[in-house]
């Protein structure tokens, strides 16, 4: 379950979607991330679902990749489901047992909220999936590039976010090192009382605690062996620049947008 979680790897690869400008890459993720909130219904939700699918099929990736990245999360995905099924009580009954009732008002909402949610995790996740960590430390430093003026420390803080976003793969597989090595010790994660569980995660975090802030020290040594000072001065090897390629993508998701608008004041919004 541990090796399921992708969040934060790269995968490189010469796709429509790879070659965007970074830059044009986080502002069009946040764009459709609100659009994903502001769908109404199952027309604007569809459209926008079909958008994000279609998106991933250009980056050539495996469609085990995203199955894969799915898999941790479906305990969570199950509990809201269910707290939508059963607190949702508009519409006609389907179902009742006792205090407890399924409406089709409610069967609606599940699926709605679920669909939201994949949207939400797949969209978020190709960010990551097609964009290097250098590539994002850059976008995010032009991004953030303005608040220079209120004397933040914009490289500081986008290399602390990046660096954040490159271990996050190597903890995950610090994890499942350190579990594989307690349960070879006879350590038990999956059975017993949850009280019983959640004392045999001790083993886990304490040696996760102590590896992380090692090799936080390392990489700060490594850092400051090739005189990494900060931002001020420093150039770089490679230039971002916006291309046509951008544009279309930039346009696509306005139209996108207002598609979703459209729809939302044609059919009328549901949630």
């Amino acid at each position: 379950m541990i090796k399921d979680i992708t969040i934060g790897q790269f995968f490189p690869g010469k796709s429509f979607i790879h070659k965007l400008d970074a830059r044009i890459k986080i502002v069009l993720t946040g764009i459709i991330l609100v659009m994903i909130f502001v769908c109404g219904n199952f027309y604007s939700l569809g459209l926008m679902s079909a958008f994000i699918l279609f998106s991933f099929l250009l980056t050539r990736l495996s469609l085990r990749l995203i199955l894969k990245s799915f898999k941790p999360l479906v305990l969570i995905l199950v509990i809201t489901s269910l707290l939508q099924l059963y607190y949702v009580d508009k519409g006609e009954i389907l179902f009742s047992w006792r205090k407890l009732s399924i409406t089709s008002g409610g069967v609606y909402m599940m699926i709605f909220i679920t669909v939201r949610i994949l949207s939400l995790i797949l969209v978020s996740s190709l960010l990551t999936y097609t964009t290097s960590p250098t590539s994002l430390t850059y976008a995010i430093e032009s991004l953030l590039s303005p608040l220079k003026v209120f004397k933040v420390e914009v490289h500081t803080f986008a290399m602390m976010m990046t660096i954040a976003l490159r271990f996050i793969p190597t903890l995950i597989e610090e994890i499942d090192r350190i579990m594989n090595a307690q349960k070879a010790r006879g350590a038990d994660f999956e059975t017993g009382s949850l009280v019983s569980r959640i004392k045999a995660l001790f083993p886990i975090f304490i040696p996760l605690f102590v590896s992380s802030f090692k090799r936080a020290f390392e990489l700060a040594d490594a850092m400051s062996c090739r005189c990494y000072t900060g931002g001020k001065g420093r150039t770089r090897m490679k230039q971002q620049k916006t291309g046509v390629r951008d544009l279309c993508a930039a346009a696509a998701v306005i139209v996108l947008s207002a598609a979703v608008i459209w729809l939302n004041a044609f059919f009328g919004r549901v949630v």
